[in-house]
């Protein structure tokens, strides 16, 4: 099984109170995204922030490659904000502050009561404690990540059975073409001796100082079509291209995290397809390198979403 970099992925928690009333939940939400390496961003309120030494652990444990974005939501309903809900300790601390605050600049506004009620510790919880939500955090946490991981696999499934049929519409393409090396390049060969036989002047025209005898001539020729034969024979492209496409295949059903051995192996793919364009002597070869190369793009965009 081969894992995809892109997915998203959620849970949440409802916390009940002391007194059994619901108003506190806890959720967490992960989105992924393509990268080199494993990146973690996470986003959470301070009330949380404790828990992120675990919950980075758990990721590293689980994913290898790609940027993840963490965000932590804790949402305290009107139920777990009553009467004597605020802290008086956090309150008289915060009064103390702003006084100094204003000893030190008069000019400067005074708090409202907003803002006040928004700052860290002022209300008092009710009856949910920082341990039930830290445990709360961690538990979707882990479930966010597992499910996380289930949608990786799924969509890494389809990316590898797209690769795999790309991997046998090349394997098609060369297995068609070999055959015809041979009679294509033998073709090539004898329009070369043609050409050679007429530049060469085999029955040298009349009047003419240059004297080249059959055998002479025959043996130029021999050397020229040897040479360019040489130039266009495939057989080693053909050769390397089917290595190359057996390990891919190889790599792709083996499974794992494959994302940076599958995209080496595109490089590979894409010289030899670029080698058999460069040395096509007909318009069989030159078609089989687009359509190979076209495929190979196909695949190299994909493989840069897996893990």
């Amino acid at each position: 099984m081969i894992y995809s970099m892109t997915g998203y992925a959620s849970a949440t928690r409802e916390l009940a109170t002391a007194t059994g009333n619901g108003g506190t939940s806890v959720s967490v939400e992960l989105r992924t995204v393509n990268s080199r390496f494993l990146d973690l961003n996470f986003r959470m309120p301070d009330d949380v922030r404790a828990c992120e030494p675990a919950l980075r652990e758990m990721l590293m444990n689980k994913l290898s490659r790609g940027k993840v974005d963490i965000r932590i939501n804790l949402q305290r309903g009107e139920q777990s904000i009553g009467a004597g809900a605020l802290n008086q300790s956090a309150l008289g601390q915060l009064a103390e502050l702003e006084r100094s605050v204003l000893d030190s600049f008069p000019g400067v506004g005074r708090l409202r009561a907003g803002e006040i009620l928004r700052w860290p510790g002022v209300i008092a919880e009710s009856g949910v404690s920082a341990d039930t939500i830290r445990e709360a955090v961690l538990a979707c946490g882990k479930e966010a990540i597992g499910e996380l991981v289930v949608v990786r696999s799924r969509e890494g499934a389809q990316l590898a059975t797209m690769l795999l049929s790309n991997v046998t519409e090349m394997e098609a393409i060369v297995a068609r073409i070999t055959p015809l090396v041979p009679e294509l390049i033998a073709k090539h060969q004898q329009k070369i001796v043609e050409r050679l036989q007429e530049a060469l002047g085999i029955a040298a025209p009349e009047g003419s100082s240059t004297i080249v005898t059959r055998e002479e001539a025959a043996e130029r020729i021999r050397q020229e079509v040897t040479m360019y034969g040489i130039r266009i024979d495939i057989a080693e492209e053909l050769s390397r291209l089917t290595a190359h496409l057996n390990e891919t295949r190889h790599v792709i059903e083996k499974g794992g995290r494959v994302g940076k051995r599958l995209d080496f192996m595109m490089q590979e793919l894409n010289r030899e397809a670029n080698t058999l364009g460069s040395k096509a002597a007909a318009k069989e070869l030159a078609d089989a390198s687009m359509a190979l190369k076209l495929l190979i793009e196909q695949m190299r965009e994909q493989v840069q979403n897996l893990e």
